[in-house]
Formats: C-alpha cells, sequence, structure tokens
C-alpha cells in the first residue's frame, strides 16, 4: 500500500469557493490487510465508492480543488470521528457510549463490509488502529481544513461538496412508495450544514443535466458534511450520493458502457457547481 494517504488536484489558479472530495474511493488495498481477511477482494471492494474519484477528477480545469482518498473505506472510513472506534474490533478498548454506526460495525475501522459481511476473525491492536487513523484519517482531514482555510481566506467564503455513490437498491424504499425513483440524493443535514442558497443550485446543476434529485432521505450526510457545515461561518457543506448503477457494473464492480457518457455529463455539472462558488470573486480580487 502506498504511504500516500490523499491525491490532491489543484487547478492552476483556484478561481471559486468551492473544493470537491472523495473519501470512499480509494482502493488502494494493504497486502496484509487482505491476507487477513476472510472475504475474497472483491467483497471487500463492495463498501468502495468505486470510479467516483474519475467522476469529479475534472474539477481543476473549473478552476476547483478535488481532494482524494487513496484508503480505502474498509481499511479506514474518513467519513467517520476519529473516536468512532469498535470494542468488538479493536483490543484494548474500554466500554464506548453507544453509538448505533459503531454497534453496526461501521466505525472509523470499519468491521463490516456492505450488507453486514465481516471483514477478519478476531481483533486488531489498538496499535495498529491508531497508525490508520495517523497515516490517513489525519493527513486527509488536515488537507480538507487547509483547503477550506484558504477558500475562506480568498473567497470569504468555503463550499465543500463531499462526493459519494450509493448502491441502486439503497433507493428500492422509495421507488416502492409510487414516486419516480431518483438518481441523486443531496444531503445538507435538513438545512443545518449549508445555506438553502447553495444547496438549491447545486440540485439545479444535477436537475439541468437530467438527473432526478431528492435531499436528505436515505442520506443527510456524514460525520464530514455535519463536522465541516458551518453556514453561519459561510462554510457549506454538502453530501453527495450518485445512483452507482448510471455508470458501473454493482455487482463485477467495473465501469459500465455508459460510464464515458456520465462522465462527460458530469463534467457540465461540476462546471455549473464550481460556478456557485463564484459569487464573491470580485471581492476576492479586491
Amino acid at each position: 500500500m502506498s504511504s500516500v494517504p490523499y491525491r490532491l488536484l489543484q487547478p492552476s489558479v483556484q478561481i471559486t469557493s468551492v473544493i470537491f472530495s472523495s473519501p470512499h474511493s480509494g482502493r488502494d488495498y494493504p497486502r496484509a490487510f487482505l491476507r487477513d481477511a476472510q472475504l475474497s477482494e472483491h467483497m471487500v471492494r463492495s463498501s468502495e465508492d468505486a470510479f467516483v474519484d474519475m467522476l469529479f477528477d475534472s474539477a481543476p480545469a473549473y478552476g476547483a480543488p478535488f481532494l482524494a482518498a487513496m484508503a480505502p473505506r474498509a481499511y479506514v472510513d474518513l467519513n467517520r470521528a476519529s473516536d468512532e472506534l469498535d470494542p468488538a474490533l479493536i483490543e484494548g478498548l474500554g466500554r464506548v457510549t453507544h453509538n448505533p454506526r459503531i454497534s453496526s460495525g461501521l466505525g472509523v475501522i470499519p468491521r463490516v463490509v456492505a450488507n453486514g459481511r465481516v471483514i477478519r476473525s478476531g481483533k486488531i491492536p489498538l496499535d495498529e488502529a491508531r497508525a490508520r487513523l495517523r497515516d490517513y484519517w489525519h493527513p486527509y482531514h488536515d488537507c480538507l481544513q487547509d483547503l477550506l482555510d484558504s477558500a475562506h481566506y480568498t473567497f470569504r467564503e468555503a463550499i465543500l461538496v463531499d462526493c459519494h455513490s450509493m448502491p441502486h437498491e439503497a433507493l428500492d424504499s422509495l421507488a416502492r412508495r409510487g414516486g419516480r425513483r431518483p438518481e441523486v440524493v443531496l444531503g445538507d443535514r435538513f438545512g443545518a450544514s449549508a445555506s438553502s442558497e447553495v444547496v438549491d443550485r447545486i440540485e439545479e446543476a444535477f436537475r439541468r443535466a437530467g438527473l432526478r434529485t431528492v435531499r436528505n432521505a436515505p442520506f443527510a450526510g456524514g460525520y464530514i458534511t455535519q463536522h465541516y457545515g458551518r453556514p453561519s461561518r459561510n462554510q457549506h457543506a454538502v453530501q453527495i450520493e450518485i445512483d452507482r448503477s448510471l455508470y458501473m457494473n454493482e455487482q463485477q464492480i467495473r465501469p459500465n458502457s455508459s460510464f464515458e457518457q456520465f462522465r462527460d455529463m458530469m463534467r457540465g455539472v461540476i462546471e455549473e457547481i464550481a460556478q456557485v462558488g463564484r459569487r464573491n470573486q470580485k471581492l476576492a480580487a479586491e
């Protein structure tokens, strides 16, 4: 596994307060991790937001930075708080406060992947868990905070667009209610992590591309949206979940025949979202 915790793509000149991030698309698996797993590598990969980094890596062409994780979600989940440690997986932990994510095996060091499949038998040492946080979690979040601080300094605001994908089946319950199945879910913690103006404009970018969108159901935003979204301080965070079936074969974890067409369409969406952060460009230049 590479010791590089993330990939940061910067524009030649940053002209927007928007920052794109992809915390779950990492696929750089340590050999020892895969060796110790009781699941196949293919099954372990089921928790990835596979290829999301490829969908958004054109952001620098429109003046926005793009931060993508290298470490896979099954190894360390960057969309969890660093103290969400699972005593069922990690040796030497005392009793922890009840947390439904930890209880279900989805702490910062996950015990399970998609559909609750247990990654490995037995526990890992506490030192190993701390090393994963030190080497991957903290550098990623330090970089993300630096990007937000820089945007805020330059543009007097920062807009974080946190990019994810969701299984097609995640929206089955919504489809069964008789409505059309949404293709994109925007999460703003029910208005707590971003202003309505910012979310409205992001939603409009997807709708103009012909994608059906809903807000906050079934995904309202995770740790990153909750932690970094401070609209009262002109720091906004919006989580984007895109239906994987639009661009990939979920069973085989590979791009489908529509991938390049969908990626081209996303370039237009990214360009429009980047425009949202150019409202204060004149002020920044003065």
